[in-house]
C-alpha cells in the first residue's frame, strides 16, 4: 500500500509492505529515505537510518537514506585538481562530489503498491557538467523484508557516454539495546583494498580482513574490489539478524565494482555500506568506468535482505 504524506512541507511517498514501512522523496533525489520493520511485540527496528533533524533545503548532505549517486561516485579529479574531470573528447568540465543526482529534480514517472520509478530532470547545470542526451531512471522494489534497487541509464548519443554510479546506504548501527559496534561484524569478500589518495589516485591496502568488525577505524573509507562473489552480509557476530547485499545478478560481479564503508565518527548511529560501479575517481584512473553504447542501456542493480 503506498500513501502520501506531508511532512515538513514537503509531500513524501509511504509503503507500508507486510511489516515493512518504507518513506521515500522520489521527486528530489530519488531519495529513499527510511525503511523500518515492526517488530511481533509491536517496537520498531530501523535498517536505513534518517535523522529527525534532517535539512530538506539541503537534502544533498543529510546523513541518512540512500543518496544516489550518478554519474560518478565518489570525488572526481583532473590532474590533481578536485571537482572537475575529463571526457573523451579532452574537455575539463566540473563534476560536484557523488554527481549532481543526490540533490537533483526527478518525476516520478511509475508509482505501484510496492515500489517506484524516478527519472532524473537534467538542467543546465547538469549538462555543462555532463554534456549529453541521455534518460537516467531509478527504480525501488519493495517486498516485507527486502529491497531491489535498478540504475538504469539510456544512451541516446551518437558515442558511448561514460557512467561510474552507486549507492551511499545509511544502515542504521547498532540496532540491539545495550550493543555497540564492536558487536557487528561484516563480511566482504573481495581481492582487493584502495584507500582514495588526496590527489585523486588509488593506494592500494596491502592487508585487511575479509571478515572485519565495525569498531575497527581502519573500515572506514576503504574501498574493496575484485569480490569473489555478489554477497556481501554484515550483523551481529552470533550471525543472527544479519543484513546481506548482493551486487547484480550474475555469480561474480565485474572485478572493478566496488563496496564502499563509511561512518562520519565513532559515535554516528549509522554505518555506511555502499555498492558503487567502480572506484572514485573512475574517469581519470579508468577502475571502473563503465560505457553506454549508442542507442543501448546499461543497468546497475542491487538488493538488500534480511535474515
Amino acid at each position: 500500500m503506498m500513501e502520501t504524506i506531508e511532512y515538513k512541507e514537503h509531500l513524501l511517498r509511504k509503503w507500508q509492505v507486510g511489516g515493512s514501512t518504507f518513506l521515500a522523496y522520489p521527486e528530489v533525489g530519488a531519495r529513499l529515505m527510511n525503511w523500518y520493520l515492526t517488530l511481533p511485540d509491536g517496537s520498531t527496528r530501523d535498517i536505513i537510518h534518517w535523522p529527525q533533524e534532517a535539512d530538506f533545503s539541503n537534502l544533498a548532505h543529510v546523513r541518512g537514506g540512500n543518496p544516489i549517486l550518478f554519474p560518478f561516485s565518489g570525488r572526481t579529479f583532473d590532474k590533481g585538481d578536485i571537482g572537475f574531470w575529463r571526457a573523451q573528447d579532452g574537455i575539463r568540465r566540473p563534476m560536484p562530489m557523488h554527481g549532481f543526482a543526490r540533490q537533483g529534480n526527478f518525476e516520478l514517472t511509475k508509482s505501484h503498491a510496492h515500489g517506484f520509478t524516478s527519472t532524473f530532470q537534467p538542467t543546465e547545470a547538469t549538462l555543462a557538467a555532463y554534456p549529453y542526451d541521455y534518460e537516467f531512471s531509478v527504480t525501488y522494489y519493495f517486498s516485507e523484508l527486502s529491497i531491489g534497487v535498478e540504475l538504469e541509464l539510456l544512451n541516446r548519443e551518437k558515442i558511448p557516454i561514460p557512467w561510474s554510479a552507486g549507492h551511499h546506504f545509511y544502515f542504521a548501527l547498532p540496532w540491539h539495546e545495550g550493543c555497540d559496534r564492536s558487536d557487528y561484524q561484516i563480511y566482504i569478500p573481495a581481492r582487493k583494498a584502495f584507500r582514495h589518495a588526496s590527489d585523486g589516485q588509488l593506494d592500494p591496502v596491502k592487508k585487511f580482513p575479509n571478515l572485519d568488525t565495525f569498531d575497527n577505524p581502519e573500515l572506514s573509507d576503504r574501498i574493496h574490489t575484485s569480490l569473489r562473489h555478489r554477497t556481501i552480509t554484515f550483523g551481529p557476530k552470533d550471525n543472527g539478524e544479519a543484513i546481506t547485499l548482493r551486487i547484480g545478478s550474475d555469480k561474480v560481479p565485474s572485478p572493478s565494482n566496488a563496496l564502499v564503508t563509511w561512518t562520519e565518527d565513532e559515535q554516528s548511529p549509522f554505518y555506511c555500506v555502499e555498492p558503487w560501479m567502480g572506484a572514485p575517481n573512475s574517469p581519470e584512473h579508468k577502475v571502473g568506468l563503465h560505457f553506454v553504447e549508442p542507442g543501448k542501456t546499461d543497468i546497475f542493480s542491487i538488493e538488500i535482505s534480511l535474515s
